[in-house]
Order: structure tokens, then sequence, then C-alpha cells
């Protein structure tokens, strides 16, 4: 929570209300997530130019036109709770402003649409979005939009843009209907989404996690990079080979995406989650509201395969995925974040792969940038680093546009500027007519790394988060060699030398509490205690699993968290309110999903704590370990607000 639920809109003019689809969910609850962990930009902004002999008038009567017409301009959200409230047309002044600039070039218009999209929209109390005119010498030369993403998605978005394009042009509106997300929340079937969610599960559960983190990245990585490549060229070598293939573009660059993972890293099964639109009817297609989801594709490529055949296995894949297009975030999210804590590894996805690049002026572009070549501009920003490689496509104009996101600890700056090159270069040696094979033999990895079955894992990390337990006084991670059995998988062995009151349980939690914490990082199936000179070893028990202890809360921050799970705590005969919360387990394992975590945070807050942030309750880490981090609120100033 960024701010203390304020007034809402008056209820004279809601029109009617109704619960957030599910898509809609997860971007009402990441709008709660702190800014720096966001991956979706909030909000999303572009730009049209406006076409003579329009004026200001006609542009505020064009957008007062699609605030009646789209539901989704005069909508607003509940702060605690999955609810949106549609308002009348007129029940808010339109946000509009007009700013004088020297011209309207090209990076101008940039420069404008980035400042525009860093204005914060606040889609609880005012309408989700906001427009901005740009004037030379007094006249309109172009319209620039922001949105806020529960409401409009970034196909929305373009057809927002396009539709005002229209109307300023003196074309009529188009004759399907707007189709609001209210609409579209009867036909959400729970059984097809449970389907998705298995599908979900046991997609990720058969992956390795951290493919990309042992062949490169900054040590210690502390942020992240967003980067912008621009290629001429690239458009028709896509085409020429998307022909040849009889598939789409979209699908050849994410095959070109698979082959250049599988090349750098040796790595040939691995997932890839991929943003479908969601619009196969025309009223769909022309509907602003959120869409817009993602699915898993299995990528699993043939070592020595020419690039002909990475292109079918994808197109196969994706056609595949998109059977288990509908499912339900909060659910999803929670029944990921058990099935990690009891495997003792996060199993995220590779990459993410959206068809549309977004935004396309997120950032600002370098001085002297060739307008008509090969271009990358880069921003690189000390805040959270993410840990999948996101990877948007546009094809806009004649030019082939990916936007790169990536946590530095995966790729370096060099490294980044790099992925994008190779793919445009990739394609264009495909195109020329090479085979382009995938390489049968894996990188050697950096020092320290080893491949676990669940993934590549930095056995020096596991060391440091071992050391950082209380009572442990020397530590040494190995892999299993003659420790395993003959019918067992290999796994980590922790020889440990520990306090007395230390045990292999203690241990065992606290890697567990620190697996979304830290990349690189397994919870070792044994732990081998050393104390005073004496030598045992044990199996831990999985937290979490039937015949693990209850730990009730002890401290004033613990007795608070737990109040709260059991305040938004599932009512059904599995939760018995405060008596079923133990500390030794994550919010997940209570039954909470994440529409529930504002009402949380908000329950903390009257009690007097703050410290954790919406994301961290939506991990693995226990509950033990969460009300370790909250703070006593400090008091409020005569006057002044606090905030959780």
């Amino acid at each position: 929570m960024h701010h203390l639920p304020g007034p809402a809109p008056s209820p004279a003019t809601v029109t009617r209300s109704g619960p957030l689809t599910w898509v809609q969910q997860w971007h009402w609850f990441e709008h709660t997530i702190p800014a720096p962990r966001r991956v979706n930009p909030t909000p999303l902004a572009d730009h049209c130019h406006v076409p003579p002999p329009a004026t200001v008038a006609d542009i505020h009567l064009a957008l007062a036109s699609l605030t009646a017409r789209h539901e989704a301009l005069r909508t607003t959200v509940d702060p605690l709770l999955p609810i949106q409230h549609v308002h009348r047309a007129d029940w808010a002044p339109l946000p509009v402003d007009c700013v004088d600039v020297p011209a309207a070039d090209a990076d101008t218009l940039e420069a404008a649409t980035a400042a525009l999209a860093a204005l914060p929209i606040d889609p609880e109390r005012n309408p989700p979005w906001r427009a901005r005119v740009l004037l030379v010498a007094g006249k309109p030369r172009a319209v620039l939009v922001a949105a806020h993403h529960i409401v409009i998605d970034g196909w929305g978005l373009a057809v927002l843009i396009g539709q005002l394009h229209d109307q300023l042009r003196g074309e009529p509106a188009p004759a399907e209907a707007s189709v609001h997300p209210l609409d579209m929340a009867a036909g959400q079937h729970p059984e097809r989404a449970r389907a998705a969610e298995r599908e979900w599960l046991a997609r990720l559960a058969s992956n390795p996690t951290g493919v990309l983190a042992p062949f490169g990245g900054t040590e210690k990585g502390g942020g992240r990079h967003r980067l912008q490549h621009r290629s001429v060229d690239a458009y028709d070598d896509l085409d020429r080979v998307a022909l040849r293939h009889r598939v789409s573009p979209e699908v050849v660059m994410l095959a070109a995406l698979a082959h250049d993972v599988a090349t750098r890293t040796g790595e040939h099964r691995f997932l890839a989650s991929v943003v479908v639109s969601n619009r196969t009817r025309a009223a769909l297609r022309s509907s602003i509201g959120v869409r817009a989801l993602t699915v898993p594709v299995q990528i699993d490529l043939r070592p020595g395969a020419a690039f002909g055949e990475v292109v079918a296995s994808v197109a196969a894949a994706s056609a595949a995925a998109y059977r288990h297009g509908q499912w339900c975030p909060a659910e999803l999210v929670a029944a990921q974040a058990r099935m990690d804590r009891r495997r003792g590894v996060v199993a995220v996805p590779t990459i993410e792969y959206n068809c549309y690049s977004w935004p396309r002026d997120y950032l600002v572009p370098a001085c002297n940038t060739p307008p008509d070549g090969p271009t990358t501009w880069i921003s690189s920003a000390p805040d959270e680093p993410c840990d999948t490689l996101y990877v948007d496509l546009g094809r806009d104009a004649g030019v082939v546009t990916l936007d790169v996101t990536v946590g530095d600890h995966l790729l370096d700056t060099e490294q980044a500027i790099a992925l994008p090159v190779r793919l445009c270069g990739l394609l264009r040696a495909v195109a020329e007519g090479a085979e382009c094979p995938v390489p049968a033999r894996a990188l050697t990895p950096a020092a320290g790394w080893w491949r676990a079955p669940q993934g590549w894992v930095c056995l020096s990390e596991v060391e440091d988060v071992l050391r950082g337990h209380p009572g442990v006084l020397d530590v040494t991670v190995t892999p299993s060699g003659d420790a395993a059995g003959e019918d067992e998988e290999p796994h980590l062995v922790v020889h440990a030398r520990v306090a007395p009151d230390v045990t292999s349980d203690d241990l065992h939690g606290h890697v567990l509490d620190h697996l979304g914490e830290v990349p690189g990082l397994v919870a070792p199936r044994r732990y081998v205690l050393s104390l005073a000179g004496l030598e045992s070893g044990c199996c831990p028990t999985a937290i979490g699993d039937a015949g693990t202890p209850i730990r009730p809360p002890v401290t004033d921050p613990e007795r608070a968290l737990a109040a709260a799970v059991a305040g938004v705590g599932p009512s059904d005969g599995d939760f018995n309110g405060l008596a079923s919360v133990d500390m030794n387990r994550c919010l997940a394992d209570h039954g909470v999903t994440l529409v529930a975590v504002p009402r949380l945070l908000a329950l903390l807050h009257r009690s007097g704590f703050t410290g954790i942030a919406s994301d961290e309750l939506a991990g693995t880490a226990s509950l033990g370990h969460l009300a370790a981090a909250l703070e006593p609120i400090p008091p409020r100033a005569p006057g002044g607000e606090t905030s959780p």
C-alpha cells in the first residue's frame, strides 16, 4: 500500500459495479507493489499526430465522445477489494492539459510521452487515464495519452489512440459496441481456470530454474537494464523467414529467442511465458479493456536441429499453450508459491515474450541516433533486479522494435545490448538461407555453479545464506556424490558446524525463507551437522508437510501478522482462524491469495505495523520470516499522514 485509502468517488455517479476480471486482478495487485519492483510499466503511454485542421476544441470533443463510448475510461477500482465501478460520462472533468513545445519532431514526442508516462495515475479516485496536447505556435500538433494498466492494456491503448485519430479526421466510430471487462466477468469459467492452473504448475515443476544465471551477468548485481533496439533490416528478414515457414512473424522471433537461449546456455528445455491478446472476436478487437494475459509455452529443442525445425517446434508449442489461455492469477500465484516452497526452489520462466512491443516510447532516444538504421537505447538503474528476461516485439512503419528488460545479475550491460543484435543477426543469416542448427554442447558455466535436477545452483550463495543463520559456525555445500543412493537423484548436501540448539530443520527453513531473495538458491535435501565434535546426519522434513508442529506467534509483530492472516483467511473448514496460523508456513499455505493481500496490509497498518510489501507476502517466505521485518509505524506528526 502506498497510501491510506481515501474517499471514494460519490456513489451517485456510479452506474454499475462488479468484480475485476481475472486478468485485471493481477494488474490491480501489481499496482500495490513498490514501483522499482514492478515489471509492467504503469501507466502505459503513446501518442498520435493531430491532423489539420483539427483544433484543441475538436480534441476535447473527441475525448468526450470516447469517454462516453468506452466505459473503461470512466472506471475506478476499490483499493482493498477486487471491485470496479463504472461512472457516468460526466462524473469528472476530462483529464487533459496543453503544453507548448518548440517543435513536434520525433525526439520531442518521445521525450514528452515518456514524461507523461512518469506521472502517477490514481485509479481509485480519478479517471484511469490522462491526455496532453502538444502545441506548436498555439496550434495542436500531437496528443499524448497515458492509461493505467488495471483498466486498459497495451492493445487497448493502441485502439484508443487509433479511434481518437480517426475521429479527429472526421471518420465515424466503429459499428461494434465497446465491451467492458464487467461484461466478460460472467464468461470466466472456473473449471477452465483450474485446468490451466494444473497445466501451468506441471510445466513449471518440470523445467529448470536459473537457466540464464550461470552464463553471464554481474556478480551480485543489484539493478536492471531496460533497452530498446530498432532495426529496419530485420523487418524484411522477419517477413521472409515467416513466409518461408508459413508461420507468423511473432512465432519466428520467439523461435529466434529460443535458439539464442539454447545457444547461450546449453539448455534445450525451458519455459517462455508468452503474452496473448485474447481478442478473437471483432467486438473485443475494438475494446480498450484489459484482455491480454500470459500462457506458458514449453520450449523443447533438439540439439543439432536446423532453424526451420525450431520454428515448427515453437509454433506447435504455442498452439498447445493457447488452449490454456484462461486462468486466475490469484489462485495460481498462491499454488505456485506453495509448490516452490515445498520443492525448495523458485521456478520462474526463463523468458517472457510479448508480441506487442510496449511501451514503445518508454525510453528517451540518445543524441544523434540515426532514424533509419539499427539503434540501441539503454537505461540502467540500481533498483530491484528482475529474475526473468523480458523481450517485447513491435513492428511499426517498417521497423522491428525489440524492448528488453533484464536484471544485471543475469545479463550485464554489454550482454544485454548484444542480445537484440544477435537476434537480428540470426534472422539475417536464416533469411539468406543458413540452417543455423542448435548447438549440441553446453557452454562452460561460471565457476561455482552446479546443475541440479531443479535447475542451476550457485553453491557459494547457498553457503552465504546458511552462514547468516544464528548459531552456524562453518558450512560447506557440495553435490551429493557418494552420498546419493542407487535410485536417488543427485542433490546438495550441507556439512555444517553449529551450536547445540541448531537443528537441520532450522537450516532448511532458513533456506526456504530466502528462496525469493537470492538468485541461484536451492534448498539442500540433506544436512549433516557437527555438534561439539560429534557428527550426525538427518534428512529434514519439508516445512509445511503433515506432522510438522505448528509454531504459534510469539512476538508482537508475529501476533499482529497472524491476526491479519486470520482476518483475511478462507472461511472453509480447512482454516480455523487464528488457531490455524503457523509462523513456519508461507501465506499461500494458509489459503490466502493475492487479492486478499491489500486488506491484510491494511489490517497490519491498523495494528501499528509496516515494513513488508505486497509482493513479499505473495512469495515463499514464512510468516515468521516476514514478521521479523515488521516495524512499528512512526508516530503521526501533527496534521501529517503516515502511510503503510
